[in-house]
């Protein structure tokens, strides 16, 4: 009777041991806690890549159950909770006062007002989930919450206030938030990190109410002198500037979360890399590379190599993580092949 091969160990960083697949994928990322220190050289591990087999991962269990978040940790938030309740405060006593004197505008506009505040609501939101950790559902944690944020306060629907006094409370409700985001009031920006980009998006999307009502004021005045059709004019006007100021963000959040290749860094830099790989002497094929911003000024990139087989793998992995570090990839993971 044959007896049945005992099971094999399970190593987790090499796969099952003695099983012979060299096929592996070597990935260096940068560590998520900045107190351990950083080993020397380029910290290469690996992983399998041919074989599922479960590999434990030290991360923590999902953060949608943590109720840890501390939302008025920075002064942004702080800015952000106050400029909320006020929006709040407001709407509740234009959605009263219509409900009240039956003036349909005054509703209309306070359920309006109630979904800015939905929005800004949940920016505040992403500037505290980003705050947390990694874990094994979001292993790169929740710093693109920040981008979608930004993204969706760059798409609000195009409304106006129905009388004077609502115009000029809402106004100076709204020039009281560009104040507090004032940094961020400018049109291009150049952005270091995912927060700098929901909060531009915060500035913008007050900034946006704050021209509407201005320009509900300005076509006041003009119907006061006897100008015709002055509404239409100023409102058509109001558009195409708030189109002109959220265009920008709007194209630069779209850009991150459909993955495209990191702005910063031009394309040629990518196809003279890959034929500085492909010139080595150890290395036959270079393939499946990929890149892209998980958020702004967070490059990640992947791409696989076909070594010859009396190569040495450490010293290709380190040649090209030194190219590929010098653009600002420095999350790479790298997948080798013996040919």
């Amino acid at each position: 009777m044959a007896m049945a091969d005992p099971p094999r160990a399970w190593n987790p960083n090499y796969g099952v041991v003695g099983s012979g697949d060299r096929r592996l994928a070597y990935s260096r990322q940068p560590s998520f806690s900045s107190f351990s220190p950083r080993p020397p050289g380029p910290g290469l591990a690996r992983s399998d890549s041919s074989i599922s087999m479960p590999v434990p991962l030290p991360l923590t269990q999902p953060a949608k159950a943590d109720v840890r978040y501390r939302w008025l940790a920075t002064r942004p938030m702080r800015r952000l909770a106050l400029l909320l309740a006020l929006n709040t405060a407001y709407s509740a006593v234009e959605l009263a006062v219509g409900l009240l004197t039956g003036r349909v505008g005054l509703v209309s506009d306070a359920f309006h007002l109630t979904f800015g505040c939905g929005l800004l609501s949940f920016s505040l939101f992403a500037m505290a989930a980003a705050r947390t950790k990694p874990d094994s559902t979001y292993t790169y944690g929740y710093k693109r919450l920040e981008v979608l944020a930004a993204f969706t306060n760059a798409d609000e629907s195009e409304h106006k206030h129905y009388l004077i006094v609502s115009a000029v409370t809402n106004l100076l409700v709204n020039l009281l938030g560009v104040w507090f985001f004032r940094s961020y009031a400018r049109v291009n920006i150049v952005y270091r990190k995912a927060e700098d980009m929901n909060h531009h998006s915060i500035c913008l999307h007050v900034l946006a109410d704050s021209v509407r009502s201005a320009g509900l004021i300005l076509a006041s005045w003009f119907l006061s002198l006897g100008i015709e059709n002055a509404e239409v004019l100023c409102l058509g006007i109001v558009s195409v500037a708030v189109f002109m100021l959220v265009m920008p963000l709007f194209k630069a959040t779209g850009n991150v979360l459909l993955q495209i290749a990191p702005g910063n860094v031009p394309p040629s830099a990518f196809i003279k890399c890959g034929r500085q790989i492909t010139a080595c002497e150890d290395v036959c094929e270079v393939s499946q590379a990929r890149f892209w911003e998980l958020v702004p000024g967070h490059a990640v990139g992947c791409l696989s190599i076909r070594v010859k087989n009396s190569s040495d793998d450490q010293s290709v992995l380190e040649y090209v993580h030194g190219l590929y570090e010098d653009l600002g990839i420095h999350d790479l993971t790298i997948q080798t092949k013996k040919s």
